[in-house]
């Protein structure tokens, strides 16, 4: 099939991909020039494991094509997914100015050929419906059906996600649209992969579901780990015992400085908003939120306490700072707030991250200190603290490292060290709940 993919973030570019992975013929279609100019040339706007070599791949077998030109992304699909950015505003609804605007220029270049317009963006229950009267709106006569097929893909393994789902939920309204969708998804179908068909409103429901269950399971783990600090307990250990029980499972369990990212504090905020809208109060979402917010300032608290609120120029190691790895994103990452905090305080920071350094660049300047390894980022450092848990700061001399620097001590917020352990290297540790 053609397919047209309107935004190239990381959802639509990995949906394309996917697709044309599957054999059809892809148009990514965006309005960033310099974003479209990049990516003819393979270069690629954000890290994303195995992106780069599947952009290179289907440019060259010619499965995957960009472009700027609206009229020519509406016309060459058969089929169009939406995966415009949904961004917060600042009451904590979502802004839908550009799935809304999708739809208006669908409805304007596709004149009266049958199309499905697939909202892939994350966008409240009645969405479809409102993308549905803008296109009759525009053209009464129109044959666009629009269809909403949430995406589930987490940065870091997107690809694999996209490949590998764990279902494929689909809301339209006839069986034109769902056969569709069938057809779109052929090659991606298994027994085992439940494919759930049912109305708009439900389909955008089950995602805003999802992302809050598992925010919600995070603030949860980590309200443990603040009671476990002030009681002598062990959050891993009990993280452990619960993930046991079958009805809990492991995931989503482990205790640290909170969630952040494009989606789960979008997402709370935006269906606390919707509910509150449709006038029922949702204690449980707005705690969850207020929950997270104050977890992101843990480890400043454990910093001026250890250090006596003197944290004026001292100088600080902060490894991470991407919200979690294998991502260059810093969107919602609890690292910026931390960071805020510090630099407001007088502290002096070096900062290293694997993949995020040159997103931080672009917000701070030369205000903080850019580490090109771990050791240089330890040198003369009063304290290590760890924002984000990639594989790269596990294993380490802390023998070798320790001798570096001014003082040893270790802030471990994703509690992804063992305290007994680098304590024998003569560190002092620090971690969520950990003991």
């Amino acid at each position: 099939m053609k397919i047209s993919i309107f935004g190239t973030g990381y959802v639509g570019l990995v949906t394309g991909l996917g697709l044309s992975e599957l054999g059809h013929d892809v148009l990514c279609v965006d309005l960033d020039e310099v974003k479209i100019f990049n990516l003819k040339n393979k270069k690629i706007p954000f890290y994303e494991p195995g992106v780069e070599k599947l952009v290179k791949k289907n440019l060259e077998r010619s499965k995957i094509s960009f472009t700027t030109d609206i009229k020519k992304g509406v016309e060459f699909g058969e089929v169009i997914f939406n995966c415009v950015g949904t961004p917060g505003k600042g009451d904590g609804s979502a802004n839908l100015e550009y799935v809304l605007d999708v739809a208006k220029k669908v409805s304007q270049y596709s004149k009266n050929n049958e199309k499905l317009l697939i909202n892939k963006s994350t966008v409240p229950p009645g969405t479809a419906k409102k993308c549905q009267d803008e296109i009759l709106l525009k053209n009464s006569l129109s044959k666009v059906q629009v269809v909403s097929n949430p995406e589930f893909l987490r940065e870091g393994s997107a690809m694999y996600d996209f490949t590998h789902p764990d279902k494929i939920v689909v809301g339209a309204k006839t069986d034109l649209a769902f056969n569709i969708m069938r057809k779109i998804y052929t090659g991606r179908m298994r027994t085992y992969i439940p494919i759930l068909e049912t109305n708009w409103e439900t389909a955008e429901m089950i995602k805003y579901s999802n992302n809050s269950f598992l925010a919600t399971k995070i603030s949860f783990i980590n309200e443990i780990a603040n009671i476990c600090d002030f009681v002598g307990a062990d959050v891993k250990v009990i993280s452990q015992a619960m993930g046991m029980d079958n009805r809990i499972s492991p995931k989503f369990l482990s205790a640290g400085i909170g969630y952040g990212g494009s989606c789960f504090p979008k997402d709370v905020r935006a269906l606390n908003y919707l509910a509150n809208e449709k006038g029922y109060n949702s204690k449980l979402l707005n705690e969850v939120d207020k929950l997270n917010d104050r977890q992101r300032l843990i480890i400043f608290e454990k910093l001026k306490q250890k250090f006596k609120d003197n944290l004026s120029d001292k100088v600080f190691t902060i490894w991470g700072l991407s919200f979690k790895p294998k991502t260059s994103d810093i969107r919602e990452a609890p690292s910026r707030e931390i960071v805020n905090k510090l630099l407001d305080s007088g502290a002096k920071l070096k900062v290293y991250d694997p993949e995020a350094i040159n997103e931080f660049k672009e917000e701070y300047g030369n205000k903080i200190e850019y580490s090109k390894s771990i050791k240089d980022s330890v040198k003369n450092s009063d304290s290590i603290i760890l924002l984000t848990e990639w594989d790269e700061f596990r294993n380490l001399d802390f023998s070798e490292l320790g001798g570096l620097m001014n003082n040893k001590i270790l802030f471990d917020g994703r509690n992804i060290y063992e305290p007994d352990l680098i304590k024998e290297e003569g560190f002092e540790y620090s971690g969520i709940g950990r003991k």
